[in-house]
């Protein structure tokens, strides 16, 4: 019987033309690590997540009552929302999460609006007692900080927020910062606590007492100065620097004398209250 030898022709040719092969060869290699050296690439890419938070604070319900009265509402608004993957929700004492995520193919800042747009249809069915309108949110990779910077020392809260302030601004300088965020320092706030009691003996009401700081509380324009042959602008600055100034405005006057601030009100420079989430749902929302 006789051995019938096929030939494949494409492997005959490349063995009798070696050079031509390693020719070839070395010549994609090369296109291949100029291509890849070309290609563009960037140190924190952008990741985008289908996803939609809507966040609702109901203060002093039960989790049965935030999910009966709050988070069953919303869900049954946003599971008409074409492109919708999946909607869960999650309802402890006075807060509800619901979590719509989306299909990969679907841009989210049309899927913000359109939750947005659900959330406010179901507005008409949720308790009227919430502390705020429900928070729809998205999760933006490039708002997350790439860096934290602690500033701390020997000094009271508002000279360390005004040196946070000049540090914000420097790092902002930089081309390579998008945003800087001051977080932890506290806002000032001055109050003042009325004794409705003295008040009313020295004659004095709260509007009295409104106008009185409003009026004083102003940059007072006094016209034009020339100078050398130039007009420059005046203005008296009345602005309130201190407490103090605050306690010794002129409010009225009884039986030709005076009324203080000082006299009917406490003023007290102190830092304003902030309303702060559990940490358990900062956490959540920053995965």
């Amino acid at each position: 019987m006789q051995d019938i030898e096929k030939e494949f022709r494409p492997t005959s040719w490349s063995i009798d033309n070696k050079i031509a092969i390693y020719v070839a060869t070395a010549i994609i290699c090369v296109a291949g690590i100029m291509t890849y050296n070309a290609l563009p690439k960037e140190n924190f890419p952008e990741v985008v997540f289908p996803q939609i938070y809507v966040a609702t604070i109901y203060p002093g319900a039960s989790p049965s009552d935030v999910e009966n009265l709050v988070s069953r509402q919303i869900e049954k608004q946003v599971k008409s929302i074409s492109g919708v993957k999946k909607v869960t929700s999650n309802s402890v004492q006075d807060f509800s999460n619901v979590i719509i995520e989306f299909e990969t193919d679907v841009e989210v800042k049309e899927a913000k609006r359109e939750v947005q747009e659900a959330v406010d249809r179901a507005k008409p069915d949720l308790p009227t007692n919430l502390l705020d309108d429900p928070q729809v949110i998205d999760i933006d990779i490039s708002a997350f900080p790439i860096m934290n910077v602690n500033l701390s020392g020997d000094y009271d809260l508002q000279t360390l927020k005004k040196y946070a302030e000049q540090m914000q601004d420097r790092i902002e300088a930089l081309k390579e910062i998008r945003r800087v965020d001051i977080v932890g320092a506290l806002d000032r706030e001055i109050q003042i606590n009325v004794d409705m009691f003295k008040a009313s003996l020295a004659g004095v009401s709260l509007d009295d007492i409104a106008n009185g700081i409003k009026y004083e509380n102003t940059i007072v324009s006094s016209g034009q100065l020339s100078v050398d042959g130039m007009k420059r602008s005046l203005s008296v600055n009345g602005e309130y620097t201190s407490a103090d100034q605050i306690a010794n405005t002129v409010i009225g006057s009884i039986k030709g004398g005076k009324i203080y601030l000082k006299d009917v009100a406490e003023v007290i420079d102190s830092i304003k209250n902030k309303r702060v989430l559990p940490v358990w749902i900062r956490r959540m929302l920053s995965h």
